[in-house]
């Protein structure tokens, strides 16, 4: 498929962490965006973040992401798609509440761009690393995207409701990336657009959504503020619990790489900064605020083994994706929070 550089992108679940970085630099970069919110109300802040693009953005109302046809009127008449809206936490009781939504949300979408996405020459879908990593082995390994994460819907199938909460969602995850990718080599031959997976770790960095309070943080930077400013980990957890990482501005480039890149098509691409333990981003928090709890001060860097790594070189070839440093992603973080009174330096 040819590289994507201009027209019309769907952007879904627009209002997003993620999503709305994405939907910025693909502004920037010149293209009209067509955003899809679960209400009018959830458009609005974007409305004014963005009210210097004028009509080059446009929204409109997805309530339930999960139902046959709800991308239909959405897809008409755009040249791409960027499928962001999924669910992420860690508080489903039985596996298929948050299973079902991730698997169906990616189905309706590409089901949508086959029937009415006329104009539509690419789907980029964002995954994630928990689809590509497995937890708990005997051995570190390097994960590349080749690996799927089977052992999480191992898990999920055995245990169901009393299965761990982070496999419920890595599964929710993995089953709907290969659910996409099934879906994909099953009508090939009648599309005309190629598909696109994106699999970050997970994300940190300054917020640009709409937040009401420090409460109402997503996932992984609500980890972030309670494990790094707020003292959350004992020393041994801030010294053994980590994964890996990118910056959100960074995972955002990639999705728009992922576009303009022709080389791109039907590839997986694992977007990483490289490995982290929370007091990694503890030490790096008291280099531009000593105020931050010291954590584990015996852990150090040189001696850790992590146990799980990411190959992110294909992502850097293909897309040419660097990656913003750990300090400089801390230093910005903080910069954010203090200016929404969430943090005294």
């Amino acid at each position: 498929m040819p590289a994507i550089a201009s027209g019309k992108v769907l952007v879904t679940g627009a209002n997003g962490y993620v999503a709305v970085w994405l939907v910025k630099q693909l502004l920037e970069q010149g293209f009209s965006v067509r955003g899809t919110v679960r209400s009018p109300a959830k458009a609005e802040h974007l409305k004014k973040l963005f009210a210097s693009h004028g009509d080059k953005l446009e929204f409109v109302v997805v309530e339930d992401i999960t139902k046959d046809g709800a991308f239909d009127e959405a897809v008409k008449g755009v040249d791409a798609i960027q499928h962001t809206a999924s669910p992420f936490h860690f508080n489903a009781v039985d596996p298929s509440e948050i299973i079902g939504p991730a698997v169906a949300g990616t189905g309706t979408i590409l089901q949508s761009a086959l029937k009415f996405g006329t104009n539509v020459k690419r789907v980029v879908v964002l995954s994630s690393t928990a689809a590509v990593q497995e937890a708990g082995l005997p051995e570190p390994k390097v994960f590349t995207e080749k690996d799927w994460n089977n052992k999480a819907i191992e898990e999920v199938e055995t245990k169901g409701k009393d299965a761990d909460q982070i496999e419920k969602y890595t599964a929710s995850k993995t089953l709907a990336e290969k659910a996409a990718w099934a879906w994909y080599e099953k009508n090939k031959a009648q599309l005309k657009w190629d598909l696109v997976v994106v699999n970050p770790p997970f994300v940190f960095g300054p917020l640009i959504h709409e937040i009401s309070d420090v409460s109402a943080l997503n996932t992984s930077m609500n980890l972030w503020y309670l494990f790094v400013l707020k003292g959350a980990g004992d020393a041994a957890t801030l010294a053994t619990v980590g994964n890996c990482w990118a910056d959100v501005r960074d995972v955002a480039t990639a999705l728009v790489r992922a576009l303009e890149k022709p080389e791109a098509g039907g590839e997986r691409f694992i977007i990483s900064a490289g490995p982290w333990k929370w007091q990694d981003w503890v030490n790096s928090a008291r280099k531009f605020s000593p105020s931050v709890p010291a954590g584990n001060t015996e852990w150090k860097r040189e001696t850790n083994v992590d146990p799980i790594i990411t190959d992110s070189s294909k992502a850097s070839k293909v897309l040419g994706v660097t990656y913003i440093p750990l300090d400089q992603t801390t230093k910005d973080i903080l910069a954010d929070f203090e200016q929404r009174g969430w943090w005294k330096s």
